[in-house]
C-alpha cells in the first residue's frame, strides 16, 4: 500500500475538529475551556471523559485511556495508523497525498478510488429517487408499513433503483463502462444492473459503499431472487460484509457484544428501537472474514436467526467457527415466522433469555430424537469436543435429564472474569512530577523556562523525563507520549492547577533534588543548606500568594 505523505498527516491533524469528532460517539457539554461527557470506551454513569478542543486531546479519568484524534479513531474503529488517517481525511475533507510508488500500484489506487466514487454517486442517485420523486411514494409507504421511519432509513441510506438511467448519468460524469461494470452497476450489455428495486447500500467498516443488496418490489421483476446482491468484484465480497457494521462498530466495542441477525430490515428496526450493536451476516452463516472482523471489537456474540435457518448445517458451522475462535456465543431462539424487526421494541429481554451455544446445540440433538441412543452418542461427541466450562456442564445436565441417562459429570470449573483494573494510584513522587508537567502544559510561556532549569534527572519517571525534554526542546511529542500529554492536560483543568501552584511544584521538585543530594553526600551541607532554605521560603511565599495573603 502506498505510504501517506507526512505533510498529509499534518493536514489531517490540523483539519480535525476534536469536539465534532468525539460528539459522533458520545454527547459532550462545555465545562470551562474543555468539554466533558461519558466515556465512549467504557460504560459509566458519571461523566469522566475530558476533551481539550484547542490541543485536540482526550483523557478519561475512569479507564485511563487518552491521546489525540488519531489514537481515538484507531481505538474505537479498530484501525491501523494509515487507515485512521484515511478515515479522518474522509471525515474532514482532506485530500491525502502519497509517496511515489510504482505505476502499477498507483494505477490500482486510482482505479479503486474511481470505483468508490461511482458507487458513492450511485448511492446518492438511488436516494434521490426514493425520497424526492413520485416513483418513490409506494416504496416509502412500504417502509412505513414495516414501521421503519424516514430518519432511520436515511441513516442507512436506503434508495430506489428506477431500473434505467444510472448508466447514462454516470457516463455523462466521465465514468467509463469498464468502471460501471467493475462496480457492479451495469450488465454485460452496459444497461443498469438493477431493475426497479429497494436498494440497501452495503458499506465496508470505514463506511465506504462497496455494493448493494436490492429487494424485489414488482412481480414482473426480471431478476429471480427476492433479494439480489451486487456481483462479486474488486470491492464487493459478500462473505466479508456485515451489514450495518460501519454504524455499529462503536456500540459493539463499548458494550462488548454484537447481535447478529439475518436481514437488513432487522438491523434497521433494532437500531431504530435503540439497540445499536447489531449487524446482519448477509445470509445465515457466519464466515471466517466476518468472524475476524467482529473479533477486533468483541468476543461476545448473540446470534438471532429464524427457526429454520438456526438449525441448518451452514448456520451451525458458522456458530462452531465463532466458538473455535474464542467467542462466547449465545443463541436467541425465534419461533417459526418470528422476526426481530416485528418485535424490535421488546428485543432486549430476549437477549437475557438467550441460550449458551453448548446448550442450544444439544437441544437440537436430544429434543424428541427418533433414536435416543444415537442422540446420546451425538451429544456426547459434540460435548467431548468442547473445552471444560460451566456452559458445557449445563449442557451435559440437560442431556442427562432429557434422555434419562446417568453420566459421570466432571466437577464444574468456575470461570470468574477478572474485574477491570482500576487506574494506578500515583505515589507522591510521581504525582508531584506529573502535576508540575501539567502546569507547564497549561502555562508554557511562563513555566517552561523554569522547567529548563531543572536537570532531566530531576524526574524519576522515564516517560515524565522524556516529556520534560520534549517541552524544553519545543518539539511535538512522539506518539507514545501523546496519551500522557492528554492525561496531564486534562488533570491541569480538572484539578485547577494554576500558574502559582505549578511554580510551587517545580520548586518542590528542585527542593527534592537538593535534599537527595544532601542525603547522598552530607559533606555538602554548607553548600546545599542555604539553597534549601531559600527554596523553602519561595515555596511558602507562593502558598501565601495563592491563598491571598501577603508574602514574607
Amino acid at each position: 500500500m502506498a505510504r501517506i505523505k507526512d505533510a498529509s498527516v499534518v493536514d489531517v491533524r490540523n483539519a480535525v475538529d476534536m469536539v465534532e469528532l468525539v460528539s459522533q460517539y458520545t454527547p459532550l457539554r462545555r465545562a470551562g475551556a474543555r468539554y466533558t461527557g461519558r466515556c465512549p470506551f467504557h460504560e459509566e454513569r458519571t461523566p469522566s471523559f475530558s476533551v481539550d478542543a484547542i490541543n485536540k486531546l482526550y483523557h478519561c479519568f475512569g479507564c485511563g485511556k487518552g491521546g489525540d484524534a488519531i489514537s481515538f479513531v484507531r481505538e474505537l474503529e479498530q484501525l491501523d495508523f494509515a487507515e485512521a488517517i484515511a478515515w479522518l481525511g474522509d471525515r474532514f475533507n482532506v485530500e491525502l497525498e502519497y509517496e511515489e510508488v510504482s505505476p502499477q500500484v498507483e494505477e490500482k489506487r486510482r482505479r479503486l478510488e474511481s470505483l468508490y466514487s461511482v458507487l458513492e454517486q450511485a448511492t446518492a442517485y438511488y436516494e434521490r429517487h426514493l425520497w424526492d420523486g413520485p416513483a418513490g411514494e409506494p416504496v416509502r409507504g412500504y417502509l412505513d408499513s414495516r414501521g421503519l421511519g424516514e430518519a432511520i432509513c436515511r441513516e442507512f441510506r436506503l434508495g430506489l433503483s428506477p431500473g434505467h438511467g444510472l448508466a447514462a448519468k454516470a457516463r455523462q460524469k466521465g465514468f467509463s463502462v469498464g468502471d460501471l461494470r467493475a462496480a457492479g452497476l451495469v450488465n454485460a450489455r452496459g444497461n443498469d444492473y438493477f431493475p426497479q428495486r429497494l436498494m440497501f447500500p452495503l458499506a465496508d467498516a470505514r463506511g465506504r459503499v462497496v455494493g448493494f443488496q436490492a429487494r424485489k418490489l414488482r412481480e414482473d421483476d426480471p431478476l429471480r431472487g427476492k433479494y439480489v446482491n451486487s456481483p462479486e468484484g474488486e470491492l464487493f465480497h459478500k462473505s466479508a460484509i456485515l451489514y450495518g457494521l460501519n454504524l455499529s462498530r462503536a456500540a459493539i466495542a463499548k458494550q462488548d457484544r454484537a447481535i447478529v441477525v439475518e436481514g437488513n430490515t432487522d438491523v434497521i428496526a433494532l437500531r431504530q428501537a435503540g439497540l445499536e450493536p447489531v449487524v446482519a451476516s448477509m445470509g445465515t452463516a457466519l464466515t471466517e472474514q466476518q468472524v475476524r472482523e467482529l473479533s477486533r471489537l468483541t468476543r461476545r456474540l448473540y446470534l438471532c436467526f429464524d427457526a429454520d435457518a438456526a438449525g441448518e448445517a451452514a448456520t451451525l458451522r458458522g456458530m462452531e467457527l465463532a466458538v473455535k475462535r474464542g467467542f462466547d456465543v449465545r443463541v436467541v431462539p425465534l419461533s417459526p415466522g418470528d422476526d426481530p424487526a416485528d418485535a424490535a421494541e421488546g428485543f432486549e429481554p430476549r437477549l437475557a433469555s438467550s441460550l449458551p451455544y453448548p446448550l442450544y446445540r444439544v437441544k437440537l440433538i436430544v429434543d424428541d430424537p427418533p433414536d435416543r441412543q444415537a442422540a446420546y452418542r451425538d451429544a456426547k461427541a459434540f460435548l467431548d469436543g468442547l473445552g471444560d466450562s460451566p456452559e458445557r456442564h449445563e449442557a451435559w445436565r440437560y442431556v442427562n435429564d432429557k434422555l434419562g441417562m446417568t453420566v459421570q459429570l466432571q466437577s464444574a470449573v468456575a470461570t470468574v472474569k477478572a474485574a477491570p483494573v482500576a487506574p494506578r494510584l500515583l505515589d507522591a513522587a510521581s504525582k508531584l512530577e506529573r502535576e508540575a508537567l501539567a502546569g507547564c502544559l497549561a502555562y508554557p510561556d511562563q513555566l517552561i523556562p523554569m522547567l529548563a532549569g531543572l536537570d532531566p534527572e530531576t524526574f524519576a519517571g522515564a516517560m515524565e523525563r522524556r516529556l520534560r525534554d520534549v517541552l524544553v526542546a519545543g518539539k511535538d511529542p512522539d506518539d507514545d507520549l501523546v496519551p500522557l500529554v492528554a492525561e496531564l492536560s486534562a488533570r491541569a483543568a480538572a484539578d485547577e492547577i494554576g500558574e502559582l501552584g505549578a511554580k510551587q511544584r517545580l520548586l518542590m521538585l528542585k527542593e527534592r533534588t537538593l535534599r537527595n543530594a544532601l542525603t547522598q553526600d552530607p559533606t555538602r551541607r554548607r553548600e546545599i543548606q542555604p539553597h534549601l532554605e531559600e527554596l523553602r521560603q519561595q515555596i511558602e511565599n507562593l502558598s501565601l500568594q495563592a491563598s491571598g495573603a501577603a508574602p514574607r
